[in-house]
């Protein structure tokens, strides 16, 4: 796997996607020494379950676990601590974790009670727990959700679970972006399975998710984000921490320079999308016939993000997007499907940001 390149895989069935993507990356190659320490960092942020948008799939990581253990590698931990005011250990029982644990024998290991100590990150501080500090591989297994104070959260951000709550609270009187950009100086990110499936909105701790049934694989965590906020309809300016990381050296925030891999078609991928009553109002500006959630979901995306800047009222007809308008003629549409439209946004999906950018110029 390339260093710029991002795996997409697309679908329902979230242990064997993990296990495509897994071999796609030939990850046990990116390992190497089956001896080797492989820790696995979920986001848990809360004890909620993957459906409401705020945490890791637990079928993810079993999906990983499993090609792990069949390749030969034994040394395998889960690292996570939730955010301050929950407890990690309410987050593994309510998140599935401790079945998982028990049924593939790997430890859960939770940093609020781990021991830590400080780490220069290039000029910065920051204290970071023995457990992720330790190992010699880490997969880092964000979820791609909104955030109320960094917009969005994706692979940079995940690695405040490696610190104690001590550590946390200093992050957030530092306003967030300046020590999470510095904090991936020195914590790992050797690979990046992004849970892409339903994350929320807007909200860290879950509660408007957004089907976009997709997982991502990545090497470099800035690329990773960049990607994140396109597919979101967020600008680098909207997230500094992006940018500040990649002044560090940390990776590429480019995402022109991205080499796109899609594993499969979203054609298929059109299972009824439940909604939350926030999305229920955001589809009412569209008009889907047999759409894939991974493009019916950036379309929601980008709704919002006009929402929030006001421009969303404006918008006077439903938008159309799905492969029933394939060959169809028709006024506005979004994505491939609608070609044939007097004016659509290409790509199959496309992204929230290409979207905005249509849909505010043609209101």
């Amino acid at each position: 796997m390339e260093k710029n390149e991002i795996l997409i895989i697309y679908g329902q069935r979230p242990l064997e996607m993990a296990k495509e993507i897994c071999r796609a990356a030939k990850l046990d190659e990116l390992i190497g020494d089956k001896n080797k320490k492989i820790g696995l960092k979920p986001n848990l942020v809360v004890a909620r379950p993957a459906e409401t948008g705020a945490t890791t799939h637990p079928e993810l990581l079993a999906g990983v676990i499993e090609y792990l253990q069949q390749k030969g590698f034994s040394n395998i931990s889960v690292i996570e601590g939730s955010w301050v005011g929950d407890r990690t250990a309410a987050a593994f029982r309510a998140c599935g974790y401790t079945e998982l644990s028990k049924k593939y024998g790997v430890p859960l290991i939770d940093t609020q009670k781990d021991k830590y100590r400080p780490y220069d990150c290039k000029g910065m501080t920051i204290n970071i727990c023995d457990s992720a500090m330790s190992v010699d591989f880490m997969i880092n297994m964000p979820v791609l959700k909104g955030h109320c104070q960094t917009s969005m959260t994706c692979a940079l951000k995940n690695g405040k679970g490696e610190m104690p709550d001590s550590e946390k609270r200093h992050f957030h009187t530092l306003g967030l972006h300046k020590p999470i950009a510095h904090l991936n100086t020195r914590v790992r990110n050797d690979f990046i399975l992004v849970d892409g499936l339903c994350g929320d909105l807007d909200f860290e701790e879950g509660g408007n998710p957004v089907q976009m049934n997709r997982v991502m694989g990545c090497l470099d965590p800035v690329l990773c984000d960049a990607y994140v906020c396109d597919l979101m309809g967020y600008t680098l300016d909207d997230v500094p921490y992006i940018r500040m990381a990649a002044s560090l050296g940390v990776g590429e925030c480019d995402t022109s320079k991205a080499k796109i891999t899609e594993l499969n078609s979203d054609k298929n991928n059109t299972k009824k999308l439940h909604f939350s009553r926030k999305i229920e109002k955001l589809a009412q500006y569209t008009q889907p016939k047999d759409a894939c959630s991974a493009c019916y979901g950036t379309l929601i995306h980008a709704l919002e993000r006009m929402d929030e800047r006001g421009t969303l009222r404006r918008l006077k007809k439903p938008v159309c997007i799905g492969q029933g308008y394939r060959g169809c003629e028709g006024d506005v549409g979004v994505g491939a499907c609608t070609c044939k439209f007097k004016k659509s946004v290409a790509g199959c999906p496309p992204k929230a940001i290409d979207i905005i950018n249509f849909l505010e110029k043609e209101i």
